[in-house]
């Protein structure tokens, strides 16, 4: 999404994070990947999960409640895939199971912005309604996201490029761009466009129509000088290896891309090309009526 342009952000079931909220004797401790500890005592770079964890525990009036919260997640850290959106979203969720509380969609998104106004600072709010969600969201700044159909068959690959994304670059070079080159505007429209396209593949099942789609937008952003020698590697790699299309995924600078697959068997042998050319991690995400085998 730049510029007042729409964008599609579709969840990813197979890539995910859970928090376990647990009784104990004493204490309140954090288990993580990332720490393991006193919640009081959590490094700065995990203030939005500090917030949001002293919020629900007056919120519950459970300040000197033991527990104990153990947080396993398949998603790598500032990749631009939704990391704090959905730690914030299962430790939500983790503590509302454990005081037998309902909660609405509409509460869940309140709760996690806490942690992600403390991390972001001016969130959009599209990734913690896409980590939440079941279905492709249709998003565009300054309106409330919606859901579309997901009636697509084949299997999306996901690959890390093992590199930190960097938004902020990401979005200063299309500033630039677009202040000093009269070819921005038109790509940045034409994004637009890709995005309006490819709902219509997305809800019509057209796959190879989809794929072309993210091919040219993967060109768009290149040259609007948001991808990375990394990113443009992998999207190769892939493309050659028999995806019917590929892109970067999240801000952009490094971080992840995607490609699409006809078959679970086709996205095995896509995702085994891109780790063999250096990914550092690859996932497999079945859409509509296809399954992992093996």
């Amino acid at each position: 999404m730049v510029y007042q342009q729409p964008a599609i952000a579709l969840p990813l079931t197979q890539i995910q994070t859970v928090a376990e909220l647990m009784p104990a004797t004493s204490g309140q401790i954090l288990y993580s990947e990332y720490y393991t500890g006193n919640w009081h005592h959590l490094p700065a770079s995990m203030r939005g999960i500090y917030t949001l964890i002293e919020r629900l525990t007056i919120h519950f009036d459970a300040i000197d409640d033991p527990w104990k919260l153990i947080i396993t997640s398949d998603i790598p850290h500032e990749r631009g895939m939704g990391s704090s959106a959905a730690a914030a979203v299962a430790i939500t969720r983790a503590f509302f199971d454990y005081y037998s509380t309902p909660l609405t969609t509409t509460e869940l998104l309140a709760w996690a912005n806490i942690e992600e106004t403390e991390t972001h600072r001016n969130p959009s709010g599209i990734d913690a309604a896409t980590v939440s969600a079941t279905e492709p969201l249709w998003y565009q700044k300054g309106t409330s996201a919606t859901t579309f159909p997901l009636n697509l068959s084949g299997t999306i690959v996901i690959a890390d490029t093992g590199i930190k994304g960097a938004t902020k670059e990401a979005i200063l070079a299309v500033k630039q761009q677009l202040q000093a080159d009269g070819n921005a505007q038109p790509l940045i429209e034409h994004l637009g466009q890709l995005a309006h396209q490819a709902k219509a593949a997305i809800t019509a099942n057209h796959l190879t129509t989809l794929g072309t789609i993210l091919n040219a937008a993967h060109q768009d952003l290149a040259n609007l000088n948001v991808s990375s020698p990394e990113l443009d590697h992998l999207v190769h790699v892939a493309r050659q290896a028999g995806a019917l299309g590929a892109k970067l995924t999240g801000g952009g600078r490094g971080g992840c891309m995607l490609a699409l697959a006809k078959t679970t068997a086709e996205a095995q042998q896509i995702a085994a090309s891109l780790r063999q050319a250096g990914a550092d991690r690859t996932w497999l995400q079945p859409l509509k009526g296809a399954t992992i085998h093996g």
